[in-house]
């Protein structure tokens, strides 16, 4: 018994495969192409365990999925690979186009081709589990519902339109085929290993460096926040119990706007690090600093930015029995407390490519 997880050096992919393997002994295959926000130091805990075998290659790599699936004989593949950066869709659309779209299908024909030689029983009980995203939905009114399964796609950015186009391939690729397959949408994740472009943890390493803590527009974009852990637990759930051809939300129930999210770090840092006993210092004008939120710095909003997103999970909770463990307040305490403890991790991230797309993103003075 084993599973086959693409993308599982990022974030979200690399929580799981490390949670599977903390409670579960079967083996995963990890595939992921380590672009640069995979990151192989996601998974030194699992380093030279036998149940993690990592290979590097592309979802998209008919032959190298096709050669995987006949050796390894998974029993479910897991789907988190993707380009999920709303800013750089923006940039740069294509690459969101060839990895979420191009790639989901060729991934989808090779497990095809693989399960449909499968005998009865275990073609009966393989599942495809798509991990997709709640900003298909597109956007809410302050005092509209939250998003439910039975919502019509509403994508507004490059990134959401290619994740929304991965999953009418992977419904089609059900009620076409009868390929079983599982879709969840989850609202924004936080936590440890997340890539230092977005939002909680680029606040973080700005703030301990001085740096400009950059927030777009007015800050009042309001998004539901989802600890990556808890994400993990509804997966292994939706993967153990989910009825084939369904979708499920993933959500937190957690609504922040982003300033709110901001100013909230910046008092958990003032607490846990406080800039005067860190001689954190304004990276702009030398001068040492106080309080975090000295740094708080408004900065242009981005086009087509979605004002609220949020998500109803009562069908998962209802039919699966998930609830997350973690409120915002428990979560975003355990994620500053975990940068806080791996400085070097975050180092690393940091390559001159990453710098130079900081720069491009949010102008040189932020870099």
């Amino acid at each position: 018994m084993t599973l086959l997880v693409t993308g599982g050096a990022g974030f979200i992919g690399a929580n799981f495969v490390l949670d599977w393997l903390s409670v579960h002994d079967e083996p995963i295959v990890n595939l992921d192409k380590l672009t640069y926000a995979g990151n192989l130091d996601n998974l030194t805990e699992v380093q030279g365990d036998a149940r993690h075998v990592f290979v590097h290659g592309d979802m998209g790599d008919r032959a190298l999925v096709r050669r995987l699936l006949e050796r390894h004989r998974p029993r479910a593949v897991l789907n988190f690979a993707a380009e999920s950066h709303v800013d750089r869709s923006i940039h740069g659309p294509e690459d969101f186009i060839q990895t979420n779209v191009v790639g989901t299908f060729r991934l989808l024909e090779e497990v095809r081709a693989y399960w449909s030689t499968l005998p009865q029983d275990e073609r009966a009980s393989f599942r495809f589990l798509h991990v997709s995203t709640d900003e298909v939905y597109g956007t809410l009114a302050p005092q509209e519902p939250a998003f439910a399964e039975s919502d019509p796609y509403e994508p507004n950015s490059p990134y959401s339109a290619s994740k929304a186009a991965s999953d009418h391939l992977v419904r089609a690729w059900h009620h076409t085929y009868g390929l079983p397959t599982l879709t969840t949408h989850c609202s924004n994740n936080y936590g440890p290993y997340h890539f230092p472009e977005k939002l909680i943890p680029l606040m973080i390493v700005h703030a301990l460096q001085g740096k400009p803590l950059p927030v777009y527009g007015d800050g009042q974009q309001v998004r539901d926040w989802l600890y990556v852990r808890d994400h993990c637990r509804a997966l292994q759930r939706v993967l153990a119990a989910g009825r084939p051809g369904q979708t499920y939300n993933i959500g937190g129930g957690q609504e922040k706007t982003n300033l709110d999210v901001v100013q909230t770090l910046c008092a958990l840092l003032d607490e846990l690090a406080p800039a005067p006993q860190r001689g954190v210092v304004d990276a702009r004008t030398g001068r040492p600093i106080q309080r975090y939120a000295e740094l708080i710095t408004h900065v242009p909003d981005r086009p087509g930015h979605d004002r609220r997103y949020a998500i109803d999970a009562r069908k998962i909770e209802r039919e699966l029995g998930w609830r997350p463990a973690e409120t915002f307040d428990t979560g975003i305490r355990k994620t500053v407390q975990w940068y806080l403890a791996h400085p070097q991790w975050v180092q690393r991230c940091q390559s001159g490519a990453y710098r130079d797309w900081l720069a491009r993103q949010y102008g040189a003075s932020m870099a």
